[in-house]
């Protein structure tokens, strides 16, 4: 007698069982099968961080979001640099052979002056301070060394947000030659001075023959507690402005520089804060993507924050 195989219930149990088993296990060989050749297939090329597209093993740029994808070397140290970067921070040169790092025009790489703006390929020397530069700008003393820089400077030097900070700065630079009062004795001895002071210039007037001079009163000191308040009042504003004026992304980075240059106001210490990697500079002629923007930031007389790129 032939067994029915459907009166028994453990083994069709059983036997479904098998076949699922045997669905996981051929399932699990395609997926392991999948990872494999998605690993080889990164092997063999570059897998853009930001898009996730496998690129040819050579480039450099994603072919689907034409983002950076790779790191290149410094013609100059050596050092690993991003592709698109046209500074090396290691050693501190200008490494772009195709653009103009004053204009940001395209060149051959062969030329001796920029067809487009005029300016040497090798450089300019700051009448002021006698410094190399490789921008329009001196990086050293900010005195402006091409005519795009002087217009630039000029036009920005009529806006209001400018004027209002030259006189921020100036402010804040009298301030900072102010000694501040003290204590009591600081006070009776500044009124005494005062007096002094009076008699004196009321006598030299009365030998030059000026029976009632007009004695000119000389700035009138102040104790550090308000003198601190009214100059961190002014470094407020004074921040607002450079947020204000804060250089957004530009394709060019010499715009970048050539811009974040002339809004630098002088007589207060600041750094570059770039949006690059966020790190601090002396000045955009210091960062490597510029282009990406930033802003100038105070950073006060005893700050210790540190400039990546002051030697």
């Amino acid at each position: 007698m032939n067994e029915d195989i459907t009166l028994n219930p453990a083994q069709g149990a059983s036997g479904a069982q098998e076949m699922q088993h045997e669905e996981l296990t051929r399932e699990r060989a395609s997926s392991d099968n999948y990872q494999q050749q998605m690993r080889t297939q990164a092997a063999q090329g570059k897998q853009c961080p930001y898009c996730g597209t496998v690129n040819e093993p050579e480039a450099m740029y994603c072919a689907s979001c034409g983002k950076p994808i790779g790191m290149t070397n410094c013609p100059n140290c050596g050092a690993e640099i991003d592709p698109d970067a046209d500074f090396c921070e290691v050693c501190h040169h200008y490494i772009r052979q195709d653009v103009c790092s004053f204009c940001g025009a395209q060149l051959t790489g062969k030329e001796a002056f920029c067809h487009e703006c005029g300016n040497p390929r090798g450089g300019i020397v700051c009448p002021t301070c006698h410094t190399l530069n490789d921008f329009s700008f001196c990086k050293q003393c900010g005195t402006p060394l091409t005519e795009e820089a002087r217009q630039l400077l000029a036009e920005l030097q009529m806006t209001p947000e400018y004027k209002e900070m030259e006189a921020l700065t100036k402010e804040i630079q009298k301030m900072e030659m102010l000694i501040p009062l003290s204590s009591e004795r600081d006070k009776v001895r500044d009124q005494l001075s005062r007096k002094l002071r009076e008699r004196v210039l009321t006598l030299l007037a009365h030998d030059r023959g000026i029976a009632h001079p007009e004695i000119k009163e000389r700035e009138h000191s102040v104790e550090k507690q308000e003198l601190d308040a009214q100059k961190e009042e002014r470094l407020k504003r004074l921040n607002e402005i450079l947020e204000k004026m804060a250089q957004k992304p530009e394709p060019q980075p010499a715009k970048v520089r050539n811009y974040a240059m002339a809004c630098k106001p002088q007589g207060v210490r600041l750094a570059w804060e770039c949006n690059f990697k966020h790190a601090l500079h002396s000045s955009p002629c210091g960062c490597a993507k510029p282009q990406l923007g930033g802003k100038w930031i105070i950073l006060g007389k005893n700050s210790r924050k540190e400039i990546k790129d002051d030697k």
